[in-house]
């Protein structure tokens, strides 16, 4: 099973050379083997874009004759699991899931009592957001940003329907935030934080439309390589934009995504007699479940799994996938035990499983990730020198 490289090939470490780079502190990673400290430090500017979505066989596959894949440095991988919610987090801290505790689009948050989806900051059965209850985003995430240690002037560019968003104000810090509306807004608004500042400065931006698509229609679908087309188009007119700014453009991923299809979904409804060893519901990812078993039914959950789901899912205690460094090197967040269960679904092949809470909306996705395949943990490194 693939596992990401925390050692000098991971986003992670993609983030302590910015940060070693950009005259802050790093964490104690390696810096990434690909893109030395040195290097950075050699531009007055620096411009992280995260693609969400993009993952490295998604570009060589579909868009070869790209700006992005000429200018493409090499792969790296994700972080575990390869999902949006655990990766951002890392491009937001600096920090490996282990550190910062982020899990999952679903997580179990104890000192809340409730399974929250982290990204909207709302309960999954729906309902107010953390600001919207009087619940200080700030203070529950306990995160240091990345922006408040650089040594550099630091913008956040991001949606404007998440711009302001409780994980966002959590997470921005001392950086000024900028949300946009269109693709050419957001790389207009990369070449304005640039230009408009004599002072050092690094932009994060951040795009989140090819991941919606793919979700939506899939990774290989058309619609998915128009968009992409279109996405190189603004980016290499924002390359011309930035020519002789002194900056280097750094583009990576949070994830890739593999297809699955509706006979490849595991629905926990069809196995009400492993639904009953739960007590929470499913967290995590549909590619990647932590499970919250009963103190006893634990041989039952087990049983059941080794018979009936085998050739679907791959088991494991959640413990042992902390000690393997699944989640990264280093010290545990306090509450990483609490968030990823007793055991670990790390689905096989493209089969995805779900549940579903009452009242709950249902939907599907073509496109999906959190797992280990070779499509969802692998992103490209695009580096461009202007």
């Amino acid at each position: 099973m693939l596992q990401p490289d925390y050692q000098g090939g991971s986003i992670v470490n993609l983030m302590a050379s910015l940060i070693h780079g950009l005259d802050g502190v790093p964490p104690d990673y390696a810096p990434l083997r690909e893109l030395r400290p040195e290097r950075l430090r050699e531009y007055r500017n620096v411009v992280l874009l995260v693609i969400d979505g993009l993952g490295y066989r998604h570009l060589t596959r579909d868009a070869a004759d790209s700006t992005l894949h000429g200018h493409l440095l090499g792969r790296i991988t994700s972080v575990f699991p390869t999902t949006t919610a655990t990766a951002i987090t890392t491009f937001y801290t600096g920090l490996a899931p282990q550190q910062h505790g982020v899990t999952g689009w679903h997580a179990w948050f104890r000192e809340l009592g409730c399974v929250l989806k982290v990204l909207p900051t709302r309960p999954r059965y729906g309902g107010a957001s953390l600001g919207e209850a009087g619940i200080d985003a700030t203070r529950l995430f306990g995160h240091v940003p990345v922006f408040d240690g650089l040594g550099a002037r630091s913008h956040v560019i991001t949606p404007q329907y998440i711009a302001h968003s409780d994980f966002n104000r959590a997470h921005a810090g001392t950086a000024s935030v900028s949300g946009y509306r269109t693709l050419d807004e957001m790389f207009a608004s990369i070449s304005g934080a640039v230009r408009g500042s004599r002072e050092r400065n690094f932009v994060y931006a951040y795009w989140p439309e090819l991941d919606r698509i793919a979700h939506q229609y899939g990774s290989t679908s058309e619609e998915a390589r128009d968009h992409l087309t279109k996405l190189d188009a603004g980016f290499a007119r924002c390359l011309s934009s930035l020519a002789g700014s002194d900056t280097l453009v750094v583009v990576t991923a949070d994830h890739g995504i593999i297809d699955t299809a509706e006979d490849r979904v595991i629905d926990l409804a069809d196995h009400p007699a492993l639904a009953e060893t739960l007590v929470l519901p499913l967290c995590g990812e549909p590619r990647v479940a932590y499970c919250y078993v009963r103190p006893d039914s634990r041989r039952d959950f087990e049983q059941y799994v080794s018979q009936e789901l085998a050739a679907y899912a791959d088991l494991w205690p959640s413990r042992e996938l902390v000690a393997r460094n699944y989640f990264g090197p280093g010290i545990l967040h306090p509450r990483l035990l609490e968030r990823v269960g007793d055991y670990t679904l790390i689905m096989k092949e493209n089969f995805v499983i779900k549940d579903w809470l009452f009242a709950e909306h249902r939907y599907t996705q073509v496109g999906v990730h959190g797992g280990l395949s070779d499509a969802e943990l692998y992103v490209p490194l695009i580096v461009v020198p202007c």
